[in-house]
């Protein structure tokens, strides 16, 4: 067995709690959020399927919910065990320290389990075999026999790979993917973190030419617009740990928040553009920019994709066209990617980025992707079909900007 909770550092003279991290994200990003991860000035310590596990003190488990774009969430790490049995999953979850992390009156419970390639398979089983040994584990220590679990919420989530049982404790909530900015939704709207991923996957920059001609809700632009100023995903939601003192002080959320406020730069100038056919959609996409703070931003605009034009060149498309789920939208197809191919092929030296579920995709856009990524979406095998155009030019002040992280 191998714990979590008692590894310590001595940092600036003072005692530390070090703690591991597990952040699940979408299958086939995990390169993505690990880069993210670094850039925080994290320590990465393994990256499997579906998931990155990284090191970092009380700031890190704050400052990793308020600035990851591309995870689910972010959980501390409290120990994993081999189990085939329920037996030993019981024994094994009831020598975890609890105690470490959930308070005499702290409300608990497995709020999710996945087993994969394992004995044990049944998630209803696993969740209430587990809370039964964290009671126990909870009575020995606090010597009490009932709990009234009136305080503050302390989710659990555990994984099963190969009878390996690795147990985390959620300090998000609400899934990242949750900015807080998306109240009206379009019928199959793409989550905002994978739309974050796909959009770092691509070499866009904030002052580049980005048009989504399927924009739903704005999904793809106003995550977009948020990158472009500097806006970090959590800072307009609130976070589960947030009332865990013991934990994570209080400052050391304030000070995510204070980083975050202190890099938004909306002076940048922008061209990012939304279009929809349903004037319902650009008004939901207006709504939500507005709620995220980036309105003035963005364009957003009812359109078709046949009317898809710009003059410029060197942009790109980023987009999530329909996939044709119900069986009278697959007739329409092969005439909206075909559409698409063309008023592709007449923008001048574009990009383009489509992520999609349709196998015949490159068949009617009229080309094969130079590059071909799949991704899960939620259970969902989607292509991230990858169009390159050529660089532009190479310009003076975009070494600057780079420089700064633009």
């Amino acid at each position: 067995m191998t714990l979590y909770n008692n590894l310590w550092k001595v940092k600036e003279g003072n005692l530390v709690r070090r703690m591991e991290f597990i952040v699940p994200c979408h299958f086939g990003l995990e390169s993505v959020l690990k880069k993210e991860i670094l850039d925080l000035g994290y320590e990465v310590l393994s990256v499997e399927d579906g998931r990155v596990t990284f090191a970092g003190g009380e700031e890190a488990l704050c400052r990793a919910n308020v600035f990851l774009r591309t995870a689910e969430r972010v959980l501390i790490r409290v120990g994993s065990f081999h189990a085939e049995s329920f037996e030993e999953l019981f024994q094994g979850t009831r020598n975890l320290p609890w105690e470490a992390y959930i308070p005499e009156n702290g409300r608990f419970w497995v709020a999710k389990a996945a087993s994969i390639k394992s004995r044990l398979f049944s998630p209803s089983d696993i969740q209430s075999i587990m809370k039964k040994a964290m009671v126990e584990r909870l009575k020995s220590v606090y010597h009490k026999a009932w709990f009234s679990e009136d305080g503050d919420s302390y989710p659990v989530r555990v994984f099963l790979m190969k009878d390996e049982v690795t147990v985390g404790l959620d300090t998000t909530g609400e899934s990242l993917h949750k900015r807080g900015y998306r109240k009206l939704t379009a019928k199959a709207p793409i989550a905002e973190n994978l739309a974050a991923a796909l959009i770092m996957l691509s070499p866009w920059r904030g002052d580049r030419i980005l048009v989504d001609p399927f924009c739903g809700s704005g999904t793809f632009p106003i995550e977009a617009a948020m990158m472009a100023a500097h806006m970090a995903p959590g800072m307009n939601r609130s976070f589960i740990a947030e009332d865990w003192k013991h934990i994570a002080a209080r400052k050391c959320w304030y000070q995510a928040m204070d980083e975050a406020a202190d890099m938004v730069d909306k002076k940048i100038e922008t061209d990012i553009q939304g279009y929809d056919i349903d004037d319902k959609m650009v008004a939901a996409a207006r709504s939500n920019a507005a709620l995220a703070g980036v309105e003035d931003m963005i364009h957003f605009q009812r359109k078709s994709v046949s009317e898809l034009s710009h003059s410029k060149k060197y942009g790109f498309l980023i987009t999530n066209p329909p996939y044709g789920e119900r069986l009278e939208d697959k007739k329409e197809l092969p005439a909206l990617y075909r559409t698409l191919g063309e008023r592709y092929a007449a923008l001048d030296a574009w990009s383009m980025y489509v992520i999609s579920s349709y196998e015949q995709a490159e068949q009617y856009i009229g080309r094969k992707a130079d590059k071909n990524r799949k991704i899960y979406n939620g259970m969902m095998k989607t292509y991230y079909y990858q169009f390159m155009g050529p660089k532009p030019p190479y310009r003076k002040n975009r070494q600057q900007e780079e420089r700064h992280g633009h």
